[in-house]
């Protein structure tokens, strides 16, 4: 295996332990089990990781519905079927019925890929064990062909999840673990520059501050998110607003363009119940 190292790009801000992950998963020939919030930049992880090492990228994005066989292949018994009635020659090979997966396409190509295997906690529990074995010795059987894939050239493998429910022990041990932190303020401010570069820093000060207000607010039920302060910068930005613009005024405790930021009703009640609450205190007693 040739000597890659991974040392963030210049559009994907990477702090030292989180190169540290990417280069012990590469080095072990493990899967980098990526874990942080919602919006924190585990996908964009692995799309920068493949640029880096110059690599192409197979993303497999998981949903509740995924069965872990649908990453190796499917067999269409019914097309097969159908075909056989119609008289259709096809049918006399059954590879004609084999629809390979993702991890099918990553064994078999040509020179050595990044697969991506997206938000697997979303699948079903057995989800991840009924994979182990395939991630480990990298081949996996057609029953219905009687060949073995092999993988021509070992895969980097990076797993995100979200943390919505437990992986099985099984297949952590297996795995090199990240949890991706959220960025503190100069991290966060080194991130949007590379977003918004010549951003006014009063600007920026400013609108972090208020949106690490904003994420400390006890109660808050989604707290905002890397790729949501982005947006939200983006709309300041659209508006031409001014840091003054960003300050609490009196009472008014939801932030401008507040949309990008919280994203449902239950958050948006706090800040009017905060208001409410501002607003009595400020009054006081009569």
């Amino acid at each position: 295996m040739t000597n890659m190292k991974f040392t963030g790009t210049e559009s994907y801000i990477a702090t030292d332990d989180l190169k540290v992950a990417v280069n012990a998963a590469v080095t072990l020939e493990r899967p980098l089990l990526v874990k942080g919030e919602p919006g924190t930049g585990k996908t964009e992880l692995a799309r920068q990781v493949a640029a880096a090492l110059g690599m192409e990228m197979i993303e497999w994005h998981i949903k509740s519905t995924t069965k872990a066989q649908q990453g190796l292949y499917e067999y269409d018994a019914v097309s097969r079927l159908r075909d056989s009635q119609l008289g259709d020659p096809r049918v006399n090979d059954v590879k004609n019925y084999i629809r390979k997966g993702k991890l099918w396409e990553a064994f078999e190509a040509d020179e050595r890929r990044l697969l991506l295997i997206d938000e697997i906690d979303k699948a079903d529990i057995e989800f991840p064990n009924d994979l182990l074995q395939e991630l480990d010795r990298m081949e996996f059987h057609v029953y219905e062909t009687g060949e073995t894939i092999r993988a021509r050239h070992r895969p980097v493998v990076i797993i995100t999840s979200n943390n919505e429910k437990e992986l099985p022990d099984a297949f952590l041990r297996r795995c090199f673990f990240h949890y991706i932190r959220f960025p503190d303020a100069e991290t966060m401010r080194r991130i949007v520059e590379v977003h918004f570069p010549g951003i006014r820093q009063e600007l920026l000060s400013a609108a972090l501050e208020r949106f690490y207000e904003i994420r400390e607010t006890p109660g808050l039920k989604k707290k905002p998110s890397t790729s949501e302060v982005l947006d939200w910068l983006k709309l300041l930005l659209a508006e031409d607003l001014a840091p003054e613009d960003l300050k609490k005024e009196g009472t008014s405790l939801l932030p401008k363009l507040h949309g990008a930021l919280l994203k449902n009703e239950q958050d948006v009640h706090l800040f009017e119940r905060l208001a409410f609450m501002a607003r009595a205190q400020n009054r006081g007693p009569r």
